[in-house]
């Protein structure tokens, strides 16, 4: 997700001190959500020791290395075979540059840990199947990379979010949401019934329904938003919001570059590099057409059919185009819009 706006609160800093933040635990029947901040929290503390020239000792440098948020921060990177040393963290955290931003990382901190985990994974249960469910921790960490990402999803869910001082409450809330959808399809979707039929289908075809899977980014943009009539990037900086609706207006287009690679999967065209350097494409720089045109797909087929309609076909590959071609027709109609649909080609091949 894009991520960008400011947030300032001077005071924040000075107030964190001592204090303990335990992580927020919010358990309904289908949510169980942790955000972990302790990894942060040890971090902003050595700075506050810096700024008042107090020492820093061993044991504020073991508070950062024991957290839980650090220690499996470590354990993902050294899974990804990315060199992930303590003498390096601790070059990081005493560094000019993050010394400057100490402040406005504490503010906005204490803003994200305002968050109710609970809203933002209801909004993605609301586009999920009724046996989907969500659990995961989520750690805003302050670390060299400003990339975020999820890690163990089958074994024990996680969410790392770059402390960016650039992304709102609204923001990380959004992003949340987003990210905990991902979490919640993977409970449920496929049914093991879909996932045994879709079997019987060549290798190529297999391989074209898992990258129509790509398009549950789409999917969770529009749970994110909460609605089909709500702006996906509603909270998001109005570049980002002119940005999106420029990629999103290039629909009829990106339709026919995905509709060719999928030929191209099915038909044997492709190696397997070119394979994933040309789905990977469309991610893009920020959000490419997995992400635009399976949010407009979403839109018309939930308009036209309903949202159980639209949770069903994405939760089976095999039906979300054909469905999709098949409530454009209605949607073109009754909206007055011109939006392309799948060939008769493509969808001869997925039935």
């Amino acid at each position: 997700m894009s991520k960008a706006i400011i947030f300032i609160f001077i005071i924040a800093f000075i107030l964190l001190g001592d204090r303990e933040f335990p992580a927020q635990s919010v358990t309904p029947a289908r949510i169980n959500l942790q955000i972990v901040t302790d990894e942060a929290d040890a971090v902003l503390r050595i700075l506050e020791k810096r700024e008042i020239s107090g020492e820093i000792t061993e044991a504020d440098w073991q508070n950062v290395f024991s957290s839980e948020g650090y220690r499996r921060l470590k354990k993902r990177e050294l899974a990804m075979s990315r060199p992930f040393e303590d003498a390096d963290f601790k070059t990081f955290v005493l560094s000019d540059e993050l010394f400057a931003r100490r402040r406005v990382l504490a503010a906005t901190l204490a803003s994200w840990k305002e968050i109710e985990a609970a809203r933002p994974g209801t909004l993605a249960l609301e586009y999920l199947p009724p046996s989907a469910v969500i659990r995961a921790k989520i750690y805003p960490v302050i670390k060299p990379k400003d990339n975020s990402f999820v890690f163990e999803i089958r074994e024990n869910p996680a969410i790392f979010l770059y402390l960016d001082p650039k992304v709102t409450k609204e923001e990380f809330e959004n992003t949340l949401a987003h990210e905990l959808h991902h979490i919640g399809f993977g409970t449920a979707c496929p049914s093991p019934t879909v996932a045994q039929e879709s079997k019987r289908y060549s290798l190529p075809m297999q391989k074209v329904f898992k990258w129509t899977g790509a398009f549950g980014e789409g999917f969770a943009m529009l749970a994110a938003a909460g609605s089909a009539d709500v702006h996906p990037h509603a909270a998001s900086p109005a570049e980002d919001r002119a940005r999106w609706e420029k990629d999103v207006a290039n629909f009829n287009n990106d339709l026919k570059a995905l509709e060719k690679f999928f030929l191209d999967l099915e038909g044997g065209a492709l190696s397997v590099e070119k394979e994933i350097e040309t789905a990977r494409s469309f991610y893009g720089e920020e959000q490419g057409a997995w992400y635009t045109v399976g949010w407009q797909m979403a839109v018309v087929i939930e308009k036209t059919f309903g949202r159980a309609k639209l949770i069903e076909v994405f939760c089976d590959q095999r039906k979300l185009l054909p469905t999709f071609n098949r409530a454009v027709k209605i949607y073109n109609r009754q909206y007055k819009t011109r939006f392309a649909s799948w060939s008769k080609e493509l969808i001869g091949k997925l039935t």
